[in-house]
């Protein structure tokens, strides 16, 4: 049986493929101490373990999985891309300018000063700043003639001296990132969770949607709770944990805007979490069971801005939400939860959860832009039209004093993501990817890929190791940790951001979701997120050029 199964994984690269998909899911999942390596790392070890071993995957199916993951990566990017250059993109851009040239300049130098061989700068830029996609970019530059092969040297062998050196500096890129980023706040004796409450004037903890407990409860309404007061008032001092979404008086149901007022003997209904009913539920009066208030169902809606009419203001500013009967209860931007407050303002594709009666989901959408629920099947026209697109891009070649010059498929896919993705934003009937697929798609094509690479490095992994490994090991520590230091110098002393917000556009600069982790939870708020968001819209699109351009000098 073991034989049979040796064989078939001998000769059947799919089989290899997502058994090596498998193990290294399983592998990213074992965790020490809340830390774990995650899927892509398992599946670079697991594919580093088969390689060595002589099994191989399927080059078509390593190329339909690099496709889908640098298309889907211009994609989610499309829509903050474009805003964060019109808005408040100078500083974020910055900033990803700053990560990626010192990431560039060290990787170029120690590749030179080290004495690597062809293609393994690429693979050092791209394992120590833990971006994908700048591997995948250095990778076809080679395979489509973008960067030229040394003399001496086989277009294979480079290729693999690039996955090499990725495989064996990635791993301590990630651990060493978050290294970095948990202790460079104790070195420097910043509270992070004081400097992020400047900017967070929410509650920190309320707007996480997985902590949500909802419930909704009927009342009547006691002497002494917020009497004689505006709904305006009662909403503003719990915007995301509870809500008065009915009310009742002499029989008679009651019209609910910010400006009513709510007297004693009044019948309420208020959704809310379940700690907020431990915390008031004797300030409000004796609760009443009334099949007629409690009626109605509540649903849980994702509602994605599209509105231009409310892109670009804050949550407060907008006052057909101040008094919807729904609460808000989770925001995500990118598919990063990022904190609510009155004063965070919408950008275009921002993802708010809604919980409220059925009958307000439609409001919402008049006022937002469309309901996530109301998408769920994928436009696979023009997904596969953007990627066709895209590689035809890649494809066209331009000729400069006598150098034939090319994007490559990575930067044709790339564009072709982000435009697709920034129409998307503006028309959203067109180009629809919902949320789960989008992740599915990205995800699987990044693994897909990862395999191939772990693969096809493994079977000189032990040679590298034995002849550079030391040198490459070292080269990774430095071109990890440096640019970190020179962005958090230069976000401080030039661009003047908030310690908790810098914190956060380091990692999304550096394209590390695990890292953004770190500092959420150091800085007990989301605030860093809106950093993380700023600076990864630019990161995408600069790093991933930047594995092209590293072959070429």
């Amino acid at each position: 049986m073991i034989d049979h199964l040796l064989e078939l994984l001998r000769t059947s690269g799919v089989a290899v493929l997502f058994v090596v998909l498998g193990l290294g899911f399983l592998i990213g999942r074992f965790g020490l101490r809340g830390f774990s390596l995650g899927p892509v790392a398992g599946v670079l070890l697991a594919g580093l373990v088969f390689g060595h071993f002589g099994f191989t995957v399927s080059g078509a199916l390593q190329s339909f999985g690099f496709a889908m993951f640098i298309f889907c990566v211009g994609y989610q990017a499309g829509p903050r891309f474009i805003d964060v250059m019109l808005a408040d993109g100078p500083k974020y851009l910055a900033l990803a300018l700053v990560v990626a040239a010192a990431g560039f300049v060290l990787a170029a130098s120690m590749g030179w000063m080290l004495e690597l061989e062809p293609g393994a700068a690429a693979g050092l830029l791209a394992g120590a700043m833990t971006t994908t996609s700048t591997l995948a970019a250095a990778q076809d530059a080679l395979n489509s003639g973008l960067a030229p092969v040394p003399e001496g040297w086989l277009l294979e062998d480079v290729v693999t001296n690039v996955g090499t050196a990725y495989a064996i500096t990635y791993l301590f890129g990630v651990v060493g990132l978050i290294l970095v980023i948990k202790f460079l706040p104790v070195l420097l004796r910043t509270d992070l969770p004081a400097e992020a409450a400047k900017l967070d004037t929410g509650d920190a903890g309320a707007n996480a949607e997985s902590d949500h407990r909802l419930v909704t409860r009927a009342y009547r309404i006691g002497p002494s709770w917020h009497v004689d007061k505006p709904l305006a008032d009662l909403d503003d001092l719990h915007p995301t944990v509870a809500r008065i979404i009915k009310a009742r008086r002499d029989g008679k149901m009651l019209e609910l805007r910010a400006n009513t007022t709510l007297a004693e003997g009044d019948e309420i209904v208020i959704l809310g979490d379940q700690s907020y009913f431990v915390a008031h539920d004797d300030e409000i009066g004796d609760e009443i069971v009334d099949r007629e208030l409690l009626a109605s169902s509540t649903v849980t809606a994702q509602v994605v801005v599209s509105n231009r009419e409310v892109v670009g203001k804050k949550i407060g500013e907008i006052d057909d939400l101040q008094r919807l009967n729904v609460l808000l209860t989770g925001m995500k931007r990118m598919r990063v939860q990022v904190p609510i407050t009155p004063d965070i303002v919408l950008k275009h594709r921002d993802v708010l959860t809604f919980t409220g009666p059925e009958e307000e989901v439609e409001v919402i959408r008049r006022v937002l832009g469309h309901v996530e629920r109301d998408v769920v099947e994928t436009d696979l026209l023009t997904f596969g039209i953007g990627i066709v697109a895209g590689v035809t891009i890649g494809s066209f070649a331009v000729t400069v004093g006598g150098v034939s010059l090319t994007l490559g498929a990575a930067g044709g896919l790339l564009i072709a993501g982000l435009t697709v993705g920034f129409m998307r934003s503006v028309r959203p009937t067109f180009g629809r990817l919902p949320g789960p697929a989008l992740w599915l798609l990205m995800e699987l094509g990044l693994l897909m890929f990862m395999a191939g690479v772990g693969v096809n490095a493994g079977a000189d992994i032990v040679d590298t190791l034995a002849t550079a490994g030391v040198r490459l090991v070292l080269a990774g520590i430095v071109v990890t940790m440096v640019p970190v230091l020179v962005a958090y110098a230069f976000g401080r002393l030039v661009l003047r951001f908030n310690p908790a917000l810098l914190l956060g556009g380091i990692t999304g600069a550096m394209t590390s979701g695990a890292s953004l982790r770190v500092i959420t939870d150091a800085s007990r708020s989301m605030v860093p997120a809106l950093g993380y968001t700023g600076a990864y819209a630019f990161a995408n699109v600069i790093l991933t050029l930047a594995g092209s351009l590293i072959l070429l000098i």
